[in-house]
């Protein structure tokens, strides 16, 4: 059975719209935000940062900003989670 058409526009945008609500998850490979990487990854040389898949950190970017509690500054522009 074939979901109806006004229902399909929805169903495309929904990946989309979950890994929007999730800011900081687990991440094997993230956006290199400065000269160099967040501790504990390495550089691509293509604009991106990886575990080379041996870890996965709960990071996110720092905005400019002090790392909010429970967090840790790694460098690279990016908060760690503890």
């Amino acid at each position: 059975m074939r979901p109806p058409r006004p229902l399909l526009p929805l169903l495309a945008a929904l990946p989309t719209l979950v890994t929007l609500a999730t800011p900081a998850l687990a991440q094997r490979e993230v956006k290199k935000l400065d000269w160099m990487c967040p501790l504990g990854y390495v550089d691509l040389l293509n604009g991106r940062c990886s575990t080379l898949g041996l870890m996965q950190y709960e990071v996110r970017p720092t905005h400019g900003k002090p790392c909010p509690s429970g967090w840790m500054n790694v460098g690279g522009k990016y908060c760690r989670r503890k």
